[in-house]
């Protein structure tokens, strides 16, 4: 990080906390320490509605412990005190997963950018085949809007989208165009013509 720092480039850092690869060096404490050492090096910091208290420290008020109250507004108040540590830190995003059953989720993100919150659609009851991978692909589509130039709501709504499309098929590697992207960004649902 320290080395791309250097060079001007941007640094994007997923807290994707996994207690199975904490557990033997420390747990959740052991996380937040190594990562409260690394945010100051972030640009951009990604997380899911538990990777923000898990790894990096930061309770979000109203959460209950299966995660099925995911209010927007408490996530907000929970990045503004990050952006208040962490002032370097240019984007922070988040999705939104209320998992009703495992094949049925709520899905949605928020994004935080140059001072302003960018909500994602929310996408209710959406049919999960396989939800490993939804995180990755949802940064990888907010990345892809941000480096196209296009505006905050654009890039949010581009990885929601990106992310639901994702959990629609097997496996944790995107298959979907930019496309199919397109056009689950204005449909109500993940469902796209192939």
């Amino acid at each position: 990080m320290e080395a791309a720092k250097r060079t001007g480039a941007s640094v994007s850092y997923d807290l994707n906390y996994r207690p199975s690869l904490w557990e033997s060096i420390g747990g959740k404490s052991k996380a937040q320490e190594i990562n409260q050492r690394l945010a100051p090096l972030v640009d951009v910091m990604l997380g899911n509605e538990e990777d923000f208290t898990a790894a990096l420290g930061y309770e979000v008020p109203g959460v209950d412990e299966q995660h099925s109250k995911l209010d927007p507004e408490n996530f907000k108040r929970m990045i503004e005190k990050i952006v208040q540590d962490f002032p370097q830190v240019a984007v922070i995003a988040t999705t939104l997963r209320n998992a009703r059953t495992a094949t049925v989720n709520d899905w949605g993100a928020v994004c935080y950018y140059d001072g302003a919150f960018y909500r994602s659609r929310v996408r209710e009851n959406l049919e999960i085949y396989d939800r490993v991978g939804g995180g990755d692909s949802f940064a990888s589509g907010l990345i892809y809007g941000f480096l196209s130039g296009k505006e905050p709501q654009w890039a949010v709504d581009c990885g929601a989208a990106h992310g639901a499309l994702a959990m629609t098929t097997p496996g944790d590697t995107s298959m979907a165009t930019l496309e199919e992207v397109l056009q689950a960004m204005n449909a109500h649902t993940a469902r796209i013509a192939r």
